[in-house]
């Protein structure tokens, strides 16, 4: 099943994300970058940040975080916009996961982006 909690194969959920098709949605692009975190797909994480903060994003940290964390699960709380004809969207989520044996709850609301090129992009986040 897919790490992030759709009830669906990975294979006809995030699985083809990652492997270079276009999330539809937000709340789509939003679910496989959980998945990629859960993989280790640094790669993938680092070309769905929008342009305007990928030079933000610190890759060791991500790769160190992503090996040393236990995923325990997604939960989407709540969408605004993120469909297929819009152009932003919002997805507010908690991730749940162990880093290095300590248990953590990480509540986001997170701005997505639709690209010239069609894709959508993760651009940032307020953590609570």
């Amino acid at each position: 099943m897919c790490p992030c909690g759709s009830g669906q194969p990975e294979a006809k959920c995030c699985g083809p994300f990652l492997a270079g098709a276009p999330a539809p949605t937000a709340q789509a692009l939003m679910r496989s970058r959980y998945t990629a975190y859960v993989r280790g797909a640094v790669e993938y994480l680092l070309s769905t940040h929008d342009e305007s903060t990928r030079a933000t994003v610190d890759r060791k940290a991500v790769t160190r975080w992503c090996k040393q964390t236990m995923w325990l699960g997604l939960e989407i709380v709540a969408t605004e916009a993120g469909r297929r004809g819009d152009r932003e969207g919002v997805v507010e989520f908690i991730a749940r996961g162990s880093t290095l044996g300590r248990p953590f709850e990480q509540r986001e609301r997170s701005r997505f982006r639709k690209g010239e090129d069609g894709r959508w992009y993760y651009v940032d986040g307020d953590v609570s």
